[in-house]
């Protein structure tokens, strides 16, 4: 029997992505919930299990995996009955592996850590006008590589896409997605929205980051 925990915080898009692919997996799991601002990821125990204290952390059967790409492909390489999620073929995987990277990359560490680190936890009320302008720029690439597919790695779903969207979705506490520019990345976060878990597994969690982040009331400096 899988005996699978998974720690982290609803919040946090990267826990999300992973939410979003154990759903997919239909995979059961125990969920612990880590409260970062009461720093518990820093905790001896925590420690334990994941040195660099980042969340998401997930537990196998006493193994310990971090980093939300690093599990993802984890899973669906160890409990998928099909390749759909990550293809074997080196061609298609590749551009998996490359949405993902572009994920940890760019959209995290350019997009949200940059303006979430300063803002929440430091309580800076001003950003430079780069830190939006880096936003803009992750929307345009999106919405290019969704060109002539449905999904964002070509037509058929993939973890890259539970990756994604689970950033792109939070993007909108710090700048909101205009609609008439970027039709493509509305129309496919609807296509994901329709999936049966998509709700519990990221939507909900993505309303309560930007609602934490509403609430600094920070500003771009223009």
């Amino acid at each position: 029997m899988v005996k699978l925990t998974l720690y982290g915080l609803d919040a946090s898009p990267p826990v999300r992505a992973v939410k979003l692919t154990l759903a997919a997996l239909n995979l059961p799991y125990e969920y612990v919930n880590v409260n970062i601002v009461a720093r518990e990821q820093l905790s001896s125990a925590y420690l334990e299990k994941n040195p660099q204290h980042t969340v998401p952390t997930l537990e196998d059967d006493g193994h310990f995996i971090w980093d939300s790409h690093a599990i993802i492909a984890y899973l669906v390489s160890k409990y998928a009955d099909t390749d759909s999620l990550y293809p074997k073929d080196l061609l298609q995987r590749a551009v998996v592996d490359q949405r993902m990277h572009f994920e940890s990359g760019v959209v995290f560490a350019n997009g949200i850590r940059s303006i979430i680190k300063p803002v929440v936890f430091f309580g800076q009320s001003k950003m430079p006008k780069e830190r939006y302008d880096a936003i803009i720029e992750i929307y345009d690439f999106v919405e290019t590589f969704l060109k002539g597919q449905d999904y964002i790695a070509g037509n058929q779903m993939t973890i890259a896409d539970f990756s994604l969207v689970s950033s792109v979705a939070s993007l909108e506490a710090f700048v909101d997605l205009d609609v008439v520019k970027y039709p493509r990345i509305s129309g496919w976060i609807k296509r994901l929205e329709q999936l049966p878990y998509y709700e519990e597994a990221n939507g909900k969690g993505a309303r309560q980051l930007v609602a934490i982040v509403k609430q600094t009331n920070f500003t771009f400096e223009t």
